[in-house]
């Protein structure tokens, strides 16, 4: 299970995507954002190398789902996924990529909607995150994903012949997958007013 180390980040992850997530085609949300970290759980990387963290970040009334990883070393060919880099106080020099583009956070995603992985505590190491609630009905394994593409709400990843997994980007309280889904994730998060929400953060969609 996921260990959370105690110790500073410089730059914190916060303050790489108050330049980052402005960028986004799926940010709605205002140019000079104050962020605010309102949620989100962890994935173990089989291999223990790789640290998966899916993020919620208010900024004002609208909250985004912002899926990382932490790697060692550059990931090769995802330059352009590259959210910047930190120097961690115990692991060092880490660099933090938009996890739609490593292909170990992709491949543990479709694991934790077919129910072979569980979702860990975003901030406590060892704890399973039972707030994260997830429901397959499909009868054979996820394809290997294909490239995801952005939307103005979300990133999805088409699988030739099959189903296509939708990541919500922009996260509405209430929502629930589609009629007809394969599968679904659904998270909470601390709304600015303090009350917590429940909404969808991906659905295996048949297209």
């Amino acid at each position: 299970m996921s260990i959370i180390h105690r110790t500073d980040l410089r730059p914190t992850k916060l303050e790489l995507l108050t330049t980052w997530l402005p960028t986004r085609p799926w940010y709605h949300g205002p140019a000079a954002p104050e962020l605010v970290k309102a949620g989100g759980f962890r994935l173990d990387d089989p291999e223990g190398e790789v640290g998966i963290e899916f993020m919620v970040v208010t900024a004002g009334p609208a909250a985004h789902l912002v899926p990382l990883t932490y790697r060692a070393a550059p990931l090769p060919g995802a330059e352009a996924a590259l959210v910047g880099t930190m120097e961690h106080g115990v692991l060092g020099p880490r660099w933090a990529y938009d996890g739609c583009h490593d292909p170990v956070l992709t491949a543990e995603l479709a694991a934790l909607v077919e129910g072979r992985t569980r979702a860990q505590a975003q901030s406590v190491s060892h704890t399973l995150d039972r707030e994260v609630a997830r429901s397959w009905t499909g009868t054979v394994p996820v394809p290997a994903l294909g490239a995801p593409e952005d939307t103005d709400k979300a990133t999805e990843f088409a699988v030739p012949d099959g189903p296509t997994l939708r990541l919500e980007r922009v996260l509405t309280p209430g929502s629930t997958a589609p009629e007809g889904a394969l599968g679904q994730v659904t998270g909470v998060w601390a709304q600015p007013d303090g009350t917590r929400a429940r909404a969808l953060f991906a659905a295996l969609l048949i297209t």
